[in-house]
């Protein structure tokens, strides 16, 4: 089974085709009122630790050893991402973030974990 997932900043004007919005941060985005986030829900517990986050940095040159520890991260967390999966069940889900990289980030390697583990 194919999820429908789609990875936006949390920055941009929600969509007619977003499906369900999840905000998949630690962190509130600095900026953003709750209302204009038009979140179906903050799922922080799915978010890298503290440890990783600042580890990484954002740094392109770390991207694929992140990636490796945070799906270490996710397979251990089995209640956030059960939570997920159960949306991505009724149909598209857009995993938001803040992050000012849009390839480089928390929610794009969620994406490709979930794709993954399908």
């Amino acid at each position: 089974m194919a999820f429908d997932i789609a990875v936006k900043r949390v920055y941009e004007a929600p969509g007619k085709d977003d499906g369900q919005r999840v905000l998949v941060d630690r962190i509130w985005p600095r900026g953003v009122a709750k209302k204009d986030a038009a979140l179906a829900l903050w799922l922080k517990e799915i978010a890298p630790s503290d440890e990783l986050r600042k580890w990484f940095g954002h740094e392109p040159a770390r991207w694929a050893e992140f990636q490796q520890r945070y799906r270490g991260e996710l397979d251990g967390n089995e209640k956030a991402v059960a939570q997920l999966r159960a949306l991505l069940g009724d149909g598209k889900v857009t995993l938001l973030y803040g992050a000012h990289d849009e390839a480089h980030n928390n929610a794009v390697a969620l994406a490709g974990y979930l794709r993954a583990h399908a």
